[in-house]
């Protein structure tokens, strides 16, 4: 039997072409599903906003006409409640299940020379991004050991907001960061990735920023710094 991957043009896994000579796969992970549902879709925020408007329709229904108090449980009309509720779930169902594509479908690959990203639920796109390219990286920790790695490239290179979302930095829209997202052992990754980094730029000044404790406004932007 002939082995196969789901993407059959791919010369390996999250590779679209063979790596050359001396070039050599150091680490391969994708985003963890249940916190890209919760940090990059936001699941928890919405479901809380959804309870929240389910609550106060609750309290609209049960109120009395005239007066204070509220009506019979037995006489309230609980129809558009139950359609609402409905609606959210199918929302909230929609929005778990394109978490669960998304990150089925992304593979992220550290190499010692560069970075590559394949991200895509329909249609599939490959990022190669050079640590030559790359002048900063940030480091976002999420519980159960999970971390979002973003990538500041210098200030000639660009990709488009929406062709990286959801693997970007948020807030980060005039020049967007590729961002590894919820990716397992995120405080390793990075850590790798800094060591792969410092070996390919050599004798350069590198250290690793925490994300949530530095806003990226004050992040060093010098050339091969990794902050």
């Amino acid at each position: 039997m002939k082995a196969t991957h789901e993407h059959e043009w791919e010369a390996a896994p999250g590779l679209p072409s063979a790596l050359p000579k001396g070039e050599r796969v150091v680490w391969q992970g994708a985003p963890d599903w249940r916190s890209l549902a919760v940090h990059a879709f936001h699941v928890r925020k919405i479901a809380l906003y959804f309870a929240l408007m389910l609550a106060v329709q609750a309290i609209n229904l049960t109120a009395p006409e005239g007066g204070a108090g509220m009506k019979p449980l037995t006489v309230v009309d609980w129809k558009p409640l139950v359609v609402a509720a409905g609606l959210y779930a199918v929302a909230l169902a929609l929005l778990l299940g394109t978490a669960w594509l998304s990150a089925r479908s992304t593979l992220y690959t550290l190499t010692n020379k560069r970075v590559v990203m394949r991200i895509g639920i329909v249609l599939t796109l490959t990022f190669n991004l050079p640590f030559k390219r790359i002048a900063a990286a940030s480091l976002k920790p999420h519980a159960r050991g999970m971390g979002d790695i973003a990538l500041a490239l210098n200030p000639e290179d660009r990709i488009g907001w929406a062709h990286l979302w959801p693997h970007q930095r948020a807030w980060h829209i005039s020049q967007p960061q590729p961002t590894l997202r919820c990716v397992p052992n995120g405080a390793q990754v990075g850590e790798q990735l800094l060591n792969l980094w410092r070996a390919e730029r050599a004798g350069e000044s590198l250290r690793m920023a925490d994300a949530s404790s530095a806003p990226a406004s004050q992040a060093p932007h010098q050339q091969g710094m990794l902050a």
